[in-house]
């Protein structure tokens, strides 16, 4: 294995913090005539949101187009925090977090996130996560969303490495496929104890936890 890492690159949701979108999507239902399943649909995933998260949308245009998908009666200044509503830290976080802000005295740590800047403002204000790292990427700053394989040769170029220099992690594999595709080493996260064991075979942790904590 490789012994030359110079990035750790993380993921953010799912991995430093974990969400929950039907939170908002029971939530929002009960101000229009769709099921907290039709909005997840109709919403969370369709394009309108990849057009946010890729900052090609400001979030008041974002909210009007929400409101014409669903016509919905509800007002931005209520929309926002139920928006935002669906984060929470898990034990599988905090492990992750300690794990990176130990490794951080010996590699650049940076991240690598899908989010539009309502969350990221949101998550900024009330989850310490991102103090552990040295370069912050989002997407709705850099106007692409993985698995565009430009936002990894993007990153790569920022962070003035070769993309085989580069540890990276994620829990979805298309997106762990695409940058794998231009030479970084990439990993899909499952839990805690999977992160460690690909670390310690990168020889990145010189040891694995005497009693690994989570599943």
């Amino acid at each position: 294995m490789r012994q030359d890492f110079k990035v750790l690159l993380f993921d953010l949701g799912r991995v430093l913090v974990d969400f929950d979108h039907t939170r908002s999507a029971e939530r929002i239902a009960k101000f229009c005539d769709k099921t907290p399943r039709q909005i997840y649909d109709l919403f969370f995933e369709s394009g309108v949101t990849v057009e946010f998260e890729s900052g090609k949308i400001t979030p008041e245009d974002f909210y009007l187009r929400v409101k014409e998908m669903l016509d919905l009666k509800l007002s931005y200044a209520s929309f926002e925090p139920i928006w935002n509503d669906i984060f929470f830290l898990s034990a599988k976080n905090r492990a992750v977090f300690s794990l990176l802000n130990n490794l951080r005295q010996r590699y650049k740590t940076a991240m690598l996130s899908n989010i539009n800047i309502l969350h990221y403002n949101y998550l900024k204000k009330n989850f310490p996560v991102f103090g552990v790292f040295d370069d912050i990427y989002l997407s709705y700053q850099l106007g692409l969303v993985k698995p565009d394989k430009e936002i990894y040769n993007l990153v790569i170029r920022k962070l003035n490495v070769s993309a085989q220099e580069i540890f990276y992690t994620d829990d979805r594999p298309e997106l762990v496929e695409s940058a794998r595709s231009l030479g970084i080493q990439g990993y899909v996260f499952t839990n805690f104890n999977q992160l460690s064991s690909d670390l310690y075979k990168n020889k990145i942790l010189s040891a694995l936890p005497e009693e690994p904590p989570f599943p």
